[in-house]
């Protein structure tokens, strides 16, 4: 942790704890929708297109007030503590429509505070080590994603696993929710002032971070989500205590690499570190007709090696970072939200293959968008 800021560090435990609520959620939502509540798959990709669609409006809206009146902790601190008192109320949903409002709830708690909280931690770092800040935090999340499947783990393996020890997790997430809100509002501190209020949140120079940025969401649009990942692991018949040991695996991956994916983005540039991301990303969808667990370590690979790099590109050459990370959280909440319920309906009514054989074409085309635009830029 050498050059990592130590508000860096108390963002970092709060991002442990609040990843670890939400590991206990999304560990369980695919099984809990289509095996509890009996909704199909096509009900499951609409929920994880709710979930995050609602949030596209507030996400670029706090980002952009974030930047205009220099309102960062606050936002941090509510966005929290919304997350902290909506999950644990999905212990009580019964239909598949309930699901989504309360994600939608969720997630608009993590768009008020994801723009402000990068903007904070951008103005923590030390020595222009942009990647290696953001790699740090990102680490600290991902263990708490990996601590989450393990107390999912331990509660299936030795107490029950049944209907309502799912609903039990889900009361569970309140714990390190609250404390997640207590670490944010009384450790952490807020940006450094600046003389004056920025007026002009919209830079035109940020228009150039636009095509990266672009690529990037049509990326996430055709690589499948997680849950889909995991849905498919209980259709081939692992049992539900096997299921927190894919997202074990996946989250053991992300934070054994996060910190030093974040330092390679520094050393080689985050152009070189997304590609190699995405060849990952298409590699981790083939791999789901071959062996599930080797497709859950290259989604690892994928998901923290691309969102690192484009964090620090991000911290590094915006202007307006409050704004332009509103931007990056948007697009990802809209692209990613389409494109599940895209994939959920054609797994629903084309057959899985068919929607693995699309998600590999759209993120084949991404790939050598991305390598094109690099090339054109290298020359000019």
């Amino acid at each position: 942790m050498k050059n990592i800021d130590k508000n860096v560090i108390y963002l970092g435990w709060v991002s442990f704890f609040t990843d670890m609520s939400s590991s206990m959620i999304t560990t369980l939502l695919p099984v809990f929708v289509v095996y509890v509540l009996h909704e199909g798959v096509d009900k499951l990709g609409i929920v994880i297109g709710v979930a995050t669609f609602v949030s596209y409006a507030f996400r670029v809206l706090f980002g952009y007030l974030s930047d205009k009146y220099q309102i960062v902790k606050p936002f941090v601190v509510t966005g929290y503590f919304i997350s902290a008192i909506s999950k644990p109320l999905l212990a009580f949903s019964h239909t598949y429509m309930s699901v989504a409002l309360l994600r939608g709830v969720e997630r608009m708690g993590k768009a008020i505070r994801s723009a402000s909280k990068d903007s904070l931690i951008s103005s923590y770092v030390k020595n222009k080590q942009d990647g290696k800040t953001f790699g740090f935090h990102k680490t600290m999340d991902i263990a708490g994603e990996l601590s989450g499947a393990f107390i999912i783990f331990i509660i299936f393996m030795y107490i029950s696993k049944n209907e309502h020890s799912i609903r039990v997790i889900f009361e569970l997430t309140l714990i390190p929710g609250l404390i997640a809100t207590f670490i944010a509002l009384f450790f952490v501190k807020d940006v450094p002032k600046q003389i004056k209020k920025t007026q002009n949140v919209v830079n035109k120079e940020d228009y150039k971070l636009l095509p990266i940025l672009c690529i990037y969401f049509g990326f996430i649009f055709f690589i499948m989500s997680d849950q889909f990942f995991i849905l498919k692991a209980r259709d081939e018949g692992y049992s539900l205590v096997s299921i927190p040991l894919f997202v074990m695996l996946l989250t053991a991956v992300q934070t054994l690499v996060s910190y030093y994916g974040g330092i390679l983005s520094d050393k080689i540039g985050v152009i070189r570190v997304m590609l190699l991301a995405f060849i990952f990303g298409i590699v981790s969808i083939s791999m789901m007709h071959v062996n599930l667990w080797f497709a859950f370590v290259f989604l690892g690979l994928f998901t923290v090696l691309s969102l690192n790099a484009i964090r620090s590109y991000i911290s590094a050459y915006a202007n307006s970072k409050g704004f332009v990370f509103g931007i990056f959280y948007g697009g990802v909440a809209v692209f990613s939200a389409l494109g599940a319920v895209v994939i959920g309906y054609i797994w629903k009514h084309y057959s899985f293959d068919n929607a693995v054989l699309v998600s590999e074409a759209g993120m084949g085309v991404m790939f050598l968008a991305l390598l094109l635009w690099w090339g054109i830029g290298k020359k000019l």
